[in-house]
Formats: structure tokens, sequence, C-alpha cells
């Protein structure tokens, strides 16, 4: 078992020690008060710190075995933020290593209590924050590979628009789906007053939504955590229900 995650758990494990490679890298290209266009109000600084803080938060539901009070919140005095970052990746590695994705394991997902859960949602906080530095570093952005943009679609979809939002007390203002349709996979995404809810489902029931957004699986992977302008990405269909997906997915993933 290995979660509710598209790919293999080594995989996810892999793919957040490169994010961290990359994040340092452009958080070091530039003064930490430099903002971040893609996280207004934030600097490269707040970012690299937020990320080594979710790290520690990560650790904690799992040692714990509950939510977390405490934490080292920020670097230790004479800490760079950077260091912070890498001590608090290096911590939560060792043990995401030692258990499997299907081991249970306290999380705030009730479809997912397994360790597979961390490491999933722990790899794509790395990218989406990876491209928010990189972004304001003025860099290229790095590589994103198309099956974790995959798995970060899912995730999006199904933890984030489908379950986040509900924790949140939010839905939508009309009933409408979005079928999202990428890299031979699809996805129903549904709002109304009453609810918000995903699932995978085939290319044929996608396609009966009111309408389908397209795209490569690293645009519309952007497009959903907001690093994507509304724009980018291909629409067959009703505008009004992919306008509603992409601002009830903001108030989500803020």
């Amino acid at each position: 078992m290995r979660g509710q995650a598209l790919i293999d758990h080594g995989r996810l494990l892999d793919a957040m020690g490169y994010e961290v490679d990359l994040l340092i890298e452009a958080a070091r290209a530039v003064p930490h008060d430099v903002p971040v266009p893609m996280s207004p109000g934030w600097t490269v600084g707040e970012v690299v710190r937020h990320v080594g803080s979710v790290y520690r938060v990560a650790l904690a539901w799992l040692v714990e075995g509950r939510r977390p009070t405490e934490w080292q919140r920020d670097p230790a005095p004479g800490q760079t933020v950077e260091s912070y970052l890498r001590q608090g990746f290096v911590d939560l590695d060792e043990v995401l290593r030692w258990h499997g994705p299907g081991e249970r394991a306290a999380t705030w997902w009730p479809a997912d209590p397994t360790y597979g859960f961390w490491c999933r949602r722990m790899a794509h906080e790395s990218t989406i924050h990876r491209v928010d530095v990189e972004d304001a570093a003025g860099f290229d952005l790095g590589q994103i590979a198309d099956d974790i943009a995959l798995d970060g679609i899912d995730e999006a979809l199904a933890v984030w628009f489908g379950h986040r939002l509900g924790m949140l007390g939010l839905s939508g203002t009309r009933e409408s789906s979005v079928g999202v349709c990428t890299g031979g996979y699809s996805w129903i995404a549904r709002a109304g007053p009453t609810d918000t809810v995903a699932w995978r489902c085939s290319d044929a029931e996608a396609s009966r939504a009111d309408a389908v957004v397209s795209e490569s699986p690293v645009t519309v992977y952007l497009w959903l955590w907001g690093r994507q302008r509304l724009g980018a990405v291909h629409v067959d269909g009703d505008d009004d229900a992919v306008g509603q997906l992409w601002a009830l997915m903001r108030l989500a993933t803020r």
C-alpha cells in the first residue's frame, strides 16, 4: 500500500530532496527581504523559514501521533534560514524513510492516515515554494517531472479542493463541474453551495462536465496552485465554472 499518491514513496522522497537543494540555491542568490510575487506579502526569507517550520510540524504529527501545538517555528540564534530548512528536511526524511507509505500515522486528512500522506504533502509543499523563490530570485523555472506534476494535481484536487475547503467552511456559489485532463489522467471537480468534491475519472466522464481544463501536467499543476495566470490553461465550455474552481483553489491554498 502506498497511501493515496499516484507514484512511489521513494520517488516522492527523492523529489523532496531535489526541491530542497533548488530552494536553498535560489534563496542564497538574493537578499532575504526580496518580495515573493507568487506569495504576496511574503519575502524570500519568510518562505524558506515557513517550509522549514512545516517540516517540523509534519515530524511532530508523526512523533506525537496527534496535531502538535509546539514546535521550533524559527531558526535557532545564529542559525541561517537555509540551515534551519536543511535540518528540518534531514530529520523528517530520516523518519519517512524508516516507515512504509501505508503504515498508519496521524494526519489531518481522514482519507489517508498514513506516512504516505506526509511524504506526498511535503514533496508538493517543497515544490510549490521552490517555484516561488526561483521566481523571486529571477531564476528560470527548475524542472518539474510530469509524474510529480500529475501526483500534485491529484493532491491539489483531492486534499485541498475536496477536503480543505470543507474544513474552512467554504463552498461554491453555484453548481458547476470542471473536468481536468492532462498526461493521460482525468478528474472531476464539482462545486456548489453545499459542498466541494473531486475524484479521478475517465476521459469520457470528464468530457461531460460543464467545462474541461487541459494543458501540460506542469502547467495544470502550477495553475491549480495559483502559480500560473488564470488564462494559462485551455478551457472548453463554461468559463464561469473554471473561474469558480480557480477562486476556490485560491481560498483553499492560501
